[in-house]
């Protein structure tokens, strides 16, 4: 099986208990009806990005999905978590792509979100062997990335927030699902 379409989603949930606290962040995500199975980082070749809502026109309660997935939760009050997917597509459409997971503690959206997008475009750099230096700045090897005419877009979906101040469960997710 090879998905022909992804959409891209995130959420928060909030719980004194840890998992309906995640349950509570992917039914903000709209995905918690759903038998979610987590797979590796490959975005594959043509494969139509859609709107969260066309992608789940298919589906049905219960329905078995694939799905890159970054969690993240703390019952810590105040302290800061993310979780975001950084993508990067090649120029090239029958080439595959790559997602990445990243979820941090202490990152703000922008953060986080750029540092998920770097690791996806690194990944892809590597394997269409553009050279790089990966001490640079991300700012400096998206250039390079760009410039080579090999990586055409790159972007994330990240979601971030605060833990609960009176110490329930936060959970934080963002996930690319997979669709036929």
């Amino acid at each position: 099986m090879v998905p022909k379409k992804i959409f891209f989603t995130k959420g928060v949930g909030i719980h004194k208990e840890y998992l309906i606290s995640f349950e509570a962040a992917l039914r903000s995500a709209g995905v918690a009806p759903y038998n979610l199975v987590s797979v590796s980082s490959i975005y594959p070749p043509n494969c139509k990005r859609v709107s969260m809502g066309v992608g789940l026109e298919s589906l049905s309660p219960g329905s078995i999905i694939y799905v890159v997935m970054a969690r993240n939760a703390t019952n810590e009050p105040n302290r800061l978590i993310a979780a975001s997917i950084g993508v990067a597509l090649p120029a090239d459409g029958d080439q595959y792509g790559y997602l990445s997971e990243h979820h941090p503690f202490g990152e703000t959206d922008e953060k986080a979100g750029e540092y998920a997008e770097d690791l996806a475009a690194s990944m892809l750099a590597e394997t269409l062997g553009i050279e790089f230096d990966a001490n640079k700045a991300w700012d400096e090897r998206e250039e390079i990335y760009k410039m080579s005419g090999k990586i055409i877009r790159t972007s994330n979906i990240t979601q971030s927030a605060v833990g609960n101040k009176d110490g329930l469960w936060t959970t934080v997710v963002a996930l690319a699902v997979f669709v036929e």
